[in-house]
């Protein structure tokens, strides 16, 4: 722990006051409203992921701080309409953490999570899900759910499986609309990139990982192309697809 760290520890009761203490003095804390705060929320969640995708311990602390905040802001603002408060907040965790770890917390067997939930009355398998959820986070979620109620592969073969089959209805689909989009099209392509998410998800993969993960290397990759083209006074305009590939093949075997 640095100095600068140790310097400016608190507790989470000093960032309650000061939270309190800023709905009473501050006129822009004082107007805010939960429906207000949700874009700052959003954005703060946002900056942390960076964070932890920088490596950036520092920036990592403060982006959490930042995030600690709205949990706060939005605890204080709930007290003051008196609908809870944030030991109502702390207390609902504990107990959802408990509950959720039953072989650790009054001597039950270890359950799967989904499964537990599960149990709970659902009018769809998508409640509770965020509607602005991102659509492959979203696949995998979903897939996690039906899971727990045994609609599942029990391994990773069957969805690649599943993976060759969309794929072949894919391009089944490609082939009688002559590559021109349509909404058929649409569902094919839509099937297939469902059926790979599983397969990640069975592998224990998260697709939105592997895709951020394939994203930073073909920019890379890209990026290296343009580089070796500009060492060589090549005009890229005027390659083909082949001349490309060959840019592209010696940029990948220099990593």
């Amino acid at each position: 722990m640095t100095e600068q760290t140790t310097k400016n520890r608190g507790s989470l009761y000093d960032a309650l006051a000061l939270m309190r203490d800023l709905r009473r003095r501050c006129e822009w804390d004082a107007a805010q409203t939960h429906q207000s705060l949700r874009p700052y929320l959003v954005e703060e969640s946002l900056e942390v992921d960076d964070a932890i995708r920088s490596g950036n311990d520092a920036l990592l602390r403060e982006e959490l701080g930042d995030l600690l905040l709205q949990v706060l802001f939005h605890s204080v603002v709930a007290e003051e309409r008196g609908a809870f408060d944030v030991g109502d907040v702390a207390g609902g965790l504990v107990h959802k953490m408990r509950d959720r770890h039953p072989h650790l917390y009054g001597g039950g067997e270890k359950v799967d999570w989904e499964a537990h939930k599960a149990k709970k009355a659902r009018d769809s398998v998508a409640d509770g899900l965020p509607l602005d959820l991102p659509a492959l986070h979203r696949a995998h979620r979903l897939q996690d759910r039906a899971a727990g109620m045994g609609f599942d592969w029990p391994d990773a073969t069957g969805p690649a499986l599943k993976v060759e089959e969309e794929l072949r209805e894919a391009e089944a689909e490609l082939a009688a609309s002559a590559g021109v989009a349509s909404p058929r099209l649409e569902a094919e392509l839509g099937d297939l990139l469902f059926a790979v998410v599983n397969l990640c998800r069975k592998s224990g993969v998260h697709a939105a990982l592997a895709l951020e993960q394939a994203n930073l290397k073909f920019v890379r990759r890209l990026d290296g192309v343009s580089a070796l083209a500009r060492d060589r006074s090549i005009n890229l305009g005027a390659l083909d697809l082949a001349g490309l590939d060959l840019l592209w093949d010696e940029v990948k075997a220099g990593e």
